[in-house]
């Protein structure tokens, strides 16, 4: 007997970020299409027309629902959406958060709290929810890499750049969050580690390539308080080819340390580099 076709029910990759940001736009469309029956949908479309806050607001929703050319593949787990549409998400978000902010600082400056406390009872928390909604948006499309780190798959990400080596062809991609930068020779990639402080010995560091033991500084009080307000060091992946001309010794790209899994992402990277 022929076996029936065993369909998977997990999602695709990606399909969790689609999925949030079309429920964000449909509450969004929600609230708005509740409020206008309440203000009297003539009378708010006449509103709408004169203003342009709220025109912002209306493309911001439409592109919340539609979602033109999202799509969850697996070889983009982290970027279901297209370049375009997750910087114009993020721009207007930015925007709409910031009318946000201002009007309601503006009304609490002008009634007080007490009468804040009124409206936000009234309008059943919309007035924190509004704002937080297009934190979320903002937060969803912030700048990441293309995939997670696995070093069994020779993917690496650091910051908002991922890497691929492929150790058949010996070569290696190289992509801005979803944009592809090039194609390298592995052999001619090469990890720059940033030079630690002159008061930190080269194996106190923890910034230190895979092929020294990394070992947590003990710094005082004061250093470490300096540091939360220091510049975040970078890692640099430097391509050298001799056959290039003009472009020997070229900065693919510079990226800050600004987590354990960065830096261990740079490690990991540096080893295979150097193993190729």
């Amino acid at each position: 007997m022929a076996r029936p076709k065993q369909i998977s029910a997990s999602p695709a990759p990606g399909a969790g970020t689609v999925f949030a940001l079309r429920a964000i736009g449909l509450v969004l469309a929600a609230r708005w299409a509740f409020s206008m029956s309440q203000m009297g949908y003539l009378s708010s479309l006449r509103a709408m027309t004169s203003s342009p806050w709220a025109c912002l607001n209306l493309v911001l929703i439409f592109l919340l629902i539609v979602l033109p050319g999202a799509k969850a593949r697996a070889e983009r787990p982290l970027h279901p959406l297209p370049q375009w549409l997750r910087q114009a998400l993020r721009f207007l978000a930015l925007l709409a958060l910031g009318f946000a902010m201002f009007s309601v600082g503006a009304f609490i400056w002008s009634s007080g709290w007490r009468r804040f406390t009124q409206a936000l009872a009234e309008t059943n928390g919309w007035l924190v929810v509004g704002p937080a909604l297009y934190a979320v948006i903002m937060w969803i499309c912030r700048p990441r890499a293309l995939w997670r780190t696995n070093i069994a798959a020779r993917r690496f990400a650091i910051g908002r750049y991922a890497i691929s080596l492929d150790p058949v062809t010996r070569t290696s991609v190289v992509w801005a969050e979803s944009r592809k930068l090039g194609q390298y020779d592995a052999r001619e990639l090469s990890v720059k580690w940033p030079a630690p402080p002159p008061d930190v010995s080269p194996s106190a560091t923890m910034l230190t390539p895979a092929t020294e033991p990394a070992a947590p500084a003990m710094r005082s009080s004061g250093e470490a308080r300096r540091g939360l307000f220091a510049r975040r060091p970078k890692v640099e992946l430097l391509w050298d080819s001799p056959a290039a001309a003009g472009h020997n010794r070229t900065t693919v790209f510079r990226a800050p340390l600004a987590s354990e899994g960065d830096r261990n992402a740079a490690r990991a990277l540096d080893a295979t580099l150097r193993q190729v």
